[in-house]
């Protein structure tokens, strides 16, 4: 395993100013604003069309099984091929069937089986892309900088998501849901853009062998740290499914608005999110040994959205949400980033987007399920049991084994997030 002692703390902005980062970082900004245009625009259609919990959900399943499917493969790749051309297929393979989507849209073609096949294809470029991406990071910047340059990974996504859905949002009010769909085909191009002027480190050559997802979870059985970490990585991800299936439901039949006020819910989790990256970022800490306070922050949010009795006190435990989920993925995440050599970072990083994107899937069905069955705020309590067990777990862990919490890895920076497209969310 790689020590992650070595680490020092480097200035995100000082990272920022590299040739080989910036437009990297500009293209991964834009083409995630746009991914938001596209979860919030598939997410409303698909509850206009049917008025149900459950179909947004579905559409959600479809969006993110392809990460959970082909989790071996993806993560072989990643360690196998040049990771940037990789990529540029990917977000090519996105391009164009985001671009068909918002064609059938506008000819009126777009039923809510085209939207749900499209999302399954979207999917399959998703789960390539996801490992791909989160090994690419360390080959733009030094080791010494890696964690200010997982920082400014963090913050793409984190800005995204509180610009990106209120923006989605006015186009959906404004221009409707094709023209949603096709500036994310267009935010695409800016990745691409970006991924063709920067010029990534060699990578290690890894082995070439069949990829099997018992190889991956070699990587980590023996470790009962990376165990503990990837579990706390997959109950948040269930935690946060509300904010995306059940949003729609809430803005129409909780707070009787129009459905395109879930964008800006979505926004508020994501103002929260930001707040909390800008309130921690560049600290030095053992910070591991904070996650059951963060698990606790985000599962009191979710529960606090789910019973809210205004849209006041919904932005607001959406923005307590957003926090959480930032604190308690930055720390749980920057320390499997900071784990392992580069040789094996696509396989254990696909084993993360499992964790982070595959258990989406599960996540969305259940969410939508109980709502249908039960209505919306029942699922948003359901929701946030996940985490909240995730925290009495870590506490009783640490306990159990005192003076061993956080013993290995020292995350150089809280303010990271190496995340996708979507988050992905």
């Amino acid at each position: 395993m790689v020590e992650a002692r070595r680490t020092v703390s480097t200035s995100p902005l000082r990272v920022l100013a590299h040739r080989n980062f910036w437009p990297y970082f500009a293209g991964n900004l834009l083409s995630n604003c746009g991914t938001w245009f596209q979860n919030l625009a598939q997410a409303v259609f698909i509850y206009r069309l049917t008025g149900s919990a459950f179909l947004v959900g579905l559409v959600n399943f479809a969006q993110f099984i392809g990460v959970f499917v082909l989790a071996p493969w993806a993560g072989s790749a990643a360690d196998r091929f040049d990771r940037r051309r990789l990529l540029v297929v990917t977000q090519v393979g996105a391009v164009l069937v985001t671009g068909g989507l918002a064609l059938l849209a506008r000819a009126g073609l777009a039923t809510a089986p085209v939207v749900i096949v499209m999302a399954l294809a979207l999917g399959l470029t998703t789960a390539f892309a996801v490992p791909a991406m989160q090994a690419l990071i360390p080959l733009l910047v030094e080791r010494e900088e890696l964690s200010a340059g997982v920082a400014l990974n963090s913050l793409t996504f984190n800005l995204a998501r509180a610009v990106g859905p209120v923006l989605g949002a006015v186009v959906l009010e404004q221009l409707g849901v094709a023209a949603a769909f096709g500036l994310n085909s267009l935010s695409y191009l800016a990745l691409i853009v970006g991924l063709l002027l920067v010029r990534p480190s060699p990578q290690q050559p890894a082995p070439v062998e069949r990829p099997r997802l018992r190889e991956s979870l070699r990587l980590v059985r023996a470790d009962a740290r990376l165990v503990a970490l990837l579990g706390t990585i997959a109950a948040l991800s269930l935690t946060v499914d509300p904010v995306s299936t059940l949003t729609p439901g809430f803005a129409k039949v909780i707070f009787h608005r129009s459905d395109s006020l879930a964008g800006y819910l979505v926004g508020a989790f994501g103002v929260g999110a930001v707040l909390a990256a800008v309130t921690i970022a560049g600290r030095r800490a053992d910070a591991t040994r904070h996650l059951p306070l963060t698990c606790a922050v985000l599962g009191t949010g979710i529960l606090a959205f789910a019973l809210a009795p205004s849209l006041p006190w919904a932005y607001a435990a959406l923005a307590l949400a957003g926090g959480g989920y930032l604190m308690t993925n930055t720390i749980a995440t920057t320390a499997v980033q900071l784990e392992v050599e580069d040789a094996q970072r696509g396989r254990l990083m696909a084993l993360w987007s499992v964790c982070f994107l595959g258990t989406r899937p599960l996540g969305s069905l259940v969410d939508g399920g109980v709502a249908e069955a039960a209505g919306l705020r029942a699922g948003g309590v359901v929701m946030s049991l996940p985490v909240l067990l995730a925290a009495a777990a870590l506490v009783w862990s640490g306990r159990r084994r005192p003076g061993k919490r956080g013993a290995r890895v020292r995350p150089a920076s809280l303010a990271a997030e190496p995340v996708v497209a979507s988050e992905v969310d």
